[in-house]
């Protein structure tokens, strides 16, 4: 990282400072406890979500791998401190000058199930070097925590069946690029993001829109074959064709007419898309395309692509509703002081309640694999466990002395830790219905 011993990091094109991705009030809280000396005071803050979204059954961990790489860019360079030093005293600007976090970070593991008062994160330090990083944790993990959530019961919903993320133009360009990373995560295949590709591993998927296809319109009209034709020659005939820019029977003959009956897939994008295909798998059978996928999009969610699980779909295309966590845009995650020099310390206002203390967490499951309860307990202690039951711990250490501990997971890692997580689920707890967290959360 190239650093300045005099302003602090470069803000390059390689690095990016994420000081200022905050809330200004974090700063003044910091402001107000260095004028006092409680800023140096040992402290603990752990992030949870109180409750799941509404009648969801289970959330997914996603974000934190992405978080850690954050806090290695947690830094003020001279722009960022120009830009504190409109509301901050000049000592205060020169603490942040040299910031650097040195705490304990412990946490679920990316790809990890969590329920109401889940320790999804638990952050160690002195008051100030913690709590200026509230804003940077939530805003990552409430946003990547809520996609993979959403998508995890989207790719349960498609059972085996493929589904590549192209939710890019409904969202802002960064949170595109982080929900096609927490979509790999909870099972989808691929994505149309080529940063999420270059910058996460995520495979890459896309052919052409209709705007390819209207492109090839002459003098006489619209010449659908001729597209079709231009697509084979540049991608060969295993590429998925757009058959519903005009008539779709008409379409899937000259895509078959082009192209021949290996075919690799054609795409619907419009319409009813059950009704539609079953036409297009008998027009494809007909016409010798026996193998010839069908591919659906357009506006699909968890529930739509459950109804399609009796259809001949092979594929499918998510968007919109994938990039806003399909109708729960944020995990609800909040970032609470819990301990002050080793004192348990807890918020009461109603409906907004914490629990004070440092805490661990172990789910409990059957011998045959199936999660019974999640414990949550008194960090330090060992929380008593029914005969017949295996305790899983939750918590790994993330960060120790400010440094990302080795071996950390790769994606993949985490996209089958997830995996695994969602087959020890109760039945129950994978219905889509409204309904209750597949298990409950105790407290001792």
């Amino acid at each position: 990282m190239p650093t300045d011993s005099d302003t602090g990091p470069h803000v390059t094109d390689t690095f990016r400072s994420a000081a200022l991705f905050t809330d200004q009030y974090e700063f003044t809280m910091l402001s107000a406890a260095l004028a006092d000396g409680s800023a140096n005071i040992p402290c603990s803050f752990e992030v949870f979500a109180r409750r799941l979204p509404n009648g969801r059954r289970y959330g997914v961990v996603a974000g934190t791998a992405r978080l850690l790489e954050a806090l290695t860019r947690f830094r003020f360079g001279q722009d960022e401190l120009d830009t504190v030093s409109a509301f901050l005293d000049s000592s205060t600007v020169e603490w942040l000058r040299n910031y650097r976090f040195t705490g304990d970070i412990d946490g679920y593991r990316e790809g990890d199930l969590y329920f109401p008062g889940s320790p999804v994160l638990s952050v160690r330090g002195t008051f100030a070097e913690c709590v200026v990083l509230e804003t940077l944790a939530l805003s990552i993990l409430n946003h990547d925590s809520a996609i993979a959530s959403a998508a995890a019961r989207m790719s349960n919903a498609a059972g085996s069946r493929p589904i590549i993320e192209m939710g890019s133009r409904r969202t802002h360009e960064e949170a595109a690029v982080a929900s096609s990373r927490a979509a790999y995560i909870a099972g989808f295949s691929a994505t149309s993001n080529l940063e999420a590709v270059r910058r996460h591993g995520v495979p890459g998927a896309g052919t052409s829109a209709h705007a390819f296809t209207l492109l090839y319109t002459g003098e006489a009209g619209p010449d659908e074959k001729a597209a079709f034709a231009a697509q084979v020659r540049a991608l060969g005939v295993s590429t998925t064709l757009l058959v519903d820019t005009y008539d779709i029977a008409q379409g899937v003959a000259n895509a078959i007419e082009v192209a021949g009956p290996e075919l690799g897939g054609v795409r619907l994008d419009s319409g009813d898309l059950g009704v539609l295909a079953r036409q297009v798998r008998q027009q494809l059978d007909d016409l010798g395309a026996t193998g010839t996928r069908i591919v659906v999009s357009g506006d699909l969610d968890e529930y739509a692509i459950a109804a399609l699980r009796a259809e001949p779909v092979d594929s499918y295309g998510v968007g919109t509703s994938l990039v806003t966590g399909s109708g729960a845009p944020t995990a609800g995650m909040v970032y609470k002081l819990v301990t002050v020099d080793g004192r348990p310390v807890a918020k009461r206002s109603s409906h907004k309640e914490s629990r004070g203390g440092s805490k661990a967490a172990v789910r409990t499951s059957r011998a045959s694999g199936t999660i019974v309860e999640e414990i949550v307990y008194p960090l330090g202690s060992s929380p008593r466990v029914d005969d017949g039951l295996v305790a899983t711990e939750l918590s790994v250490p993330l960060v120790r002395g400010g440094e990302q501990v080795d071996g950390a997971p790769t994606l993949d890692d985490s996209r089958t830790l997830l995996a695994e997580r969602l087959v020890s689920l109760p039945w129950e707890g994978l219905k889509l219905s409204r309904g209750e967290p597949a298990i409950p959360t105790r407290f001792l």
